[in-house]
């Protein structure tokens, strides 16, 4: 029998149909209920069980697998706006961390769909604490944008009532709750993957070559971590209360105070190690750490209506007038005082 070859790219679209055909994941009915009073009925595609968080919602048009991975979405239900999700799978190349973070992913549409040449797994695989689908995302979305974020309650037992779950969610705060550390690192440790040359934009650069930085881990992603590498430099990587003396004693170049989730005013710990290091060491932040070296040097952080969750924020800058469009994932500003 003459043996008949198969287009690359055809290898998605077989592995989908098997997906198809076996159907992963077991559905049932589910209720959202939030702290205004609103219920929201859909399905669940995840484990079953009640879940607490902050529904916030994201622009992104894909990316949803970096989203799961995102230690900064700890403590939140994460809304995708697209309302088609799952359409390209899974990978082991788009993990930002080591687990799936956020509470709950929230979604229009599951997509079991896969159309990558390459290996591809199902979303599914990645398990939230909950999952929904089949809501409407646009009218919750409406409602959070006039509103601010809101609390919110995700369960499929039947044997808790509406008010029981509404209790729950105007029981809840995640204001002044410490995130970071149930998402940060153990122990110390090195890293040294870089960006794949695919992505990389600045090709065969050395920007940082040969300087040591010592990145504390509020929740830190791993691309972070890949960029810095590429640019050349040495990443030792610390948990979040990693003494400031023992940071010194690494004699570093520079200290990254990474983003995190939750509440930068939670973590005063966190502000003092900053203080410290400030004033001796190079620092730079992102998301939370930025907020936390604001507070370090005497200003405020506040919650914001609703936040910035996508990758199309525009950002201006005022000395140039130039506006570049840049992904985001934050709830709190910061004020000087």
């Amino acid at each position: 029998m003459e043996e008949q070859s198969v287009h690359p790219s055809a290898y998605g679209l077989i592995l989908s149909l098997a997906w198809y055909a076996q159907r992963p994941w077991k559905t049932s009915d589910a209720r959202l209920v939030l702290e205004d009073g609103s219920i929201w009925r859909a399905k669940s595609f995840g484990v079953s069980g009640t879940q607490v968080g902050e529904v916030v919602f994201n622009t992104s048009l894909t990316g949803y697998q970096e989203i799961l991975t995102d230690p900064s979405y700890a403590g939140q239900f994460v809304l995708m706006t697209n309302p088609h999700i799952g359409n390209t799978g899974v990978n082991t190349d788009d993990e930002e961390s080591r687990c799936c973070f956020l509470a709950s992913l929230i979604i229009r549409n599951l997509s079991i769909w896969c159309t990558f040449t390459s290996i591809c797994f199902n979303t599914s695989n990645w398990r939230c604490s909950e999952t929904l689908d089949d809501v409407n995302t646009r009218a919750i979305t409406r409602r959070l944008r006039q509103d601010g974020s809101l609390i919110g309650v995700l369960s499929t037992e039947e044997s808790k009532t509406d008010e029981d779950l509404l209790e729950i969610a105007r029981r809840w705060k995640i204001v002044g709750v410490d995130l970071i550390s149930g998402v940060s690192c153990d122990a110390p440790y090195e890293w040294t993957n870089k960006t794949d040359l695919e992505w990389e934009f600045q090709k065969n650069q050395s920007f940082g070559e040969n300087l040591h930085v010592v990145a504390y881990d509020f929740g830190i992603k791993h691309n972070i971590l890949r960029c810095l590498a590429s640019y050349g430099c040495k990443i030792t990587v610390v948990p979040s209360n990693w003494p400031a003396s023992e940071t010194l004693k690494m004699k570093p170049d520079g200290v990254l105070f990474s983003n995190g989730p939750g509440d930068p005013s939670a973590v005063p710990h966190a502000v003092e190690t900053v203080k410290v290091i400030i004033g001796n060491v190079p620092v730079f932040g992102i998301c939370m750490g930025h907020q936390l070296i604001g507070q370090a040097l005497g200003g405020k952080t506040f919650k914001m209506k609703f936040g910035h969750h996508g990758g199309n924020h525009p950002v201006c800058d005022l000395r140039s007038g130039r506006v570049d469009i840049s992904a985001q994932v934050r709830m709190s500003g910061a004020i000087s005082t």
